[in-house]
């Protein structure tokens, strides 16, 4: 097995290739350990180097709705009254747990998504 650690882009792209040709190797093969391998460095490295944030919570209903052809009424179930779905979706009103409950259910939307992360004031 010539595994190497994965310091910079160019490293990342041989073990990318690597990973590649290894792909479907039978289990219990050196091969199938190299893969394993590789995958856990590769996850490592792209975890540090180009990690993805969470969306914004309104970001990510504002997409689903229009992923899914929805209007601000269609929300209104899930958030509250017409009022309360433009106070939400124009961030003048935090939302609750309860709503968050409801959009999770309703929209598919990952509760840490809907949570979001804390901003600093």
């Amino acid at each position: 097995m010539d595994i190497h650690p994965i310091r910079n882009d160019e490293d990342h792209g041989r073990a990318l290739a690597r990973i590649e040709e290894l792909w479907g190797s039978p289990q219990g093969t050196p091969e199938a350990e190299a893969l394993e391998v590789l995958v856990t460095l590769v996850d490592a490295y792209e975890a540090q180097h180009h990690a993805i944030e969470a969306p914004d919570p309104i970001e990510a209903i504002l997409f689903r709705m229009e992923q899914q052809g929805l209007t601000r009424r269609d929300l209104e179930p899930l958030i509250g009254g017409r009022a309360r779905v433009s106070e939400v979706l124009n961030r003048r009103r935090p939302l609750t747990l309860a709503m968050i409950r409801r959009l999770r259910a309703g929209l598919g939307l990952s509760a840490d998504v809907l949570v979001g992360k804390e901003r600093a004031a």
